[in-house]
């Protein structure tokens, strides 16, 4: 895998797939339809790739100008795969690499006053996680004004219209691979 677009254009991206199968990376053509939908927002945002297994989003978003990255991976062999991905690509100082569990971080996001202007979500396909952390973020003030929320999911699952503060704006499907957009109003 490589970058597609940016700074970083053309660097490898690190893919150890587990034994198990579980690393599931976002495909070039899901990545490059992320960065179309989220457009001009990327410049000097605050992302957050959360479930971040390659981290490849998230050096994408970096290379497209986000202001800082937080990569959240709770697996240490891919917390330390993103770690060397980035090592000698000059940005590192913008990356913010936790080996903590989804929601672990959020609640010390929470404790630390950081917010984000972008969260990407890809946990494994076949867990709940989707339907635990989405709240967490709504009902956290972790989301700064006009937020996006962006989810990975299967196409035959069906995300919620509204989550607490997060309202749905869009899906777009490509296969068996969904991604459902919420903004955060009010």
């Amino acid at each position: 895998m490589k970058v597609s677009a940016g700074k970083l254009k053309g660097r490898k991206i690190l893919c150890r797939v587990s034994k198990d199968g579980t690393l599931r990376p976002t495909s070039s053509k899901v990545r490059e339809s992320i960065f179309n939908i989220i457009g001009e927002r990327i410049k000097e945002s605050v992302f957050v790739d959360l479930y971040a297994g390659t981290g490849a989003v998230g050096i994408e978003a970096m290379s497209r100008g986000a202001k800082t990255v937080f990569f959240i991976e709770a697996d240490k062999k891919k917390a330390d795969a993103i770690e060397q991905t980035l090592s000698g690509c000059g940005c590192r100082p913008r990356a913010i690499i936790l080996k903590k569990k989804a929601k672990s971080f959020i609640k010390s996001a929470v404790s630390e006053g950081i917010a984000f202007d972008i969260v990407f979500l890809d946990p494994p396909y076949y867990s709940d996680e989707l339907e635990t952390i989405l709240p967490v973020l709504a009902e956290t003030k972790v989301l700064n004004e006009d937020a996006l929320v962006i989810a990975e999911h299967l196409t035959k699952n069906t995300l919620p219209d509204e989550v607490g503060c997060l309202s749905k704006k869009k899906t777009y499907k490509y296969g068996d691979t969904t991604l459902t957009l919420y903004r955060k109003v009010g």
